[in-house]
């Protein structure tokens, strides 16, 4: 009981701030009368209504996924491949390779690519398959460290973690690449995983693992990139699949819920898009249009 109350103080204060610095308006010393006169920004209301719209629908979404009410996802045939992969590179007794881009800790597509190193590295510790995570940056490194040997003490396999699991390989883009490659063609991996920000380099990689006879599953968010990793991977996770992904192999009801809920928003945003086409081909859209405009 005490939890809950916690979580309903927790949800209510992000309201109350979210509410706070979208509809107030500071009051400043040297401001003209006019605006002295009030706090409240009336020209912000329907940021304010949007804001309550998008955070109530999370926030709902949420609550269903820790009520343990059933939520659908859809299937995501690459990331349901991610066991049946690892179980492979079991079964040959040859090593899984992750490779969570090439991008600092700073863009989100690293952060996505070692969440699902997280779960991955459960799946490799319960089958005790070796696990190679080769790195370009110090940050990624130290995170990936830690997210691995997470993975391998909920596993109840702490005993196998070894540190250079996940090892800094090059700082450059192309010298990265070419030490991948190198390993690739002499260890052979049953599966190759690239998940994360990957540029110039993407078809390099994935065209190496296919000549080493690799099961590849690849999801990326850069559009450029897609067509390499399609053309040369068994699986692709295209755009914000790869940011779903966390919350597609965890089920952990809070990502869960959040994503629930941004779908929801997507969808109610779509239909707003569609009904201001519409009015506005037949030149009533104005009034409706006005609604959506930010100051």
């Amino acid at each position: 009981m005490l939890k809950k109350r916690q979580n309903i103080f927790n949800y209510a204060t992000t309201l109350f701030i979210s509410i706070f610095f979208l509809g107030l308006e500071p009051v400043l010393a040297q401001g003209n009368a006019a605006a002295s006169e009030s706090i409240f920004r009336s020209d912000r209301i329907n940021a304010l209504v949007l804001v309550l719209i998008f955070s109530t629908a999370i926030l709902l979404y949420t609550y269903w996924a820790k009520s343990g009410k059933p939520l659908f996802l859809r299937k995501i045939p690459g990331l349901d491949a991610v066991e049946e992969a690892v179980g492979r590179a079991t079964e040959m007794g040859r090593p899984v390779l992750f490779v969570p881009g090439i991008a600092e800790l700073d863009e989100i597509e690293t952060i996505a690519g070692i969440s699902i190193l997280g779960r991955v590295a459960k799946i490799t510790a319960q089958y005790e398959t070796p696990l190679s995570v080769p790195v370009r940056y110090p940050l990624v490194l130290a995170a990936g460290q830690e997210v691995v040997e997470q993975a391998y003490i909920e596993a109840g396999k702490k005993d196998l973690y070894d540190k250079d699991t996940v090892r800094y390989v090059a700082g450059e883009q192309f010298a990265f690449t070419a030490t991948v490659n190198g390993y690739m063609m002499r260890e052979r991996p049953a599966t190759n995983i690239y998940m994360g920000a990957f540029f110039a380099e993407s078809l390099l990689l994935a065209e190496t693992g296919n000549a080493a006879g690799s099961i590849q599953i690849a999801g990326t968010a850069r559009p450029e990139q897609l067509p390499f990793f399609i053309a040369a991977c068994d699986y692709t996770l295209m755009g914000e699949e790869l940011y779903a992904a966390s919350a597609y192999l965890s089920h952990e009801p809070v990502m869960t819920g959040g994503l629930k809920g941004q779908d929801f928003i997507k969808l109610l945003i779509g239909i707003c898009i569609l009904i201001g086409v519409i009015l506005v081909t037949f030149g009533v859209g104005n009034f409706f249009v006005s609604m959506f405009q930010s100051v």
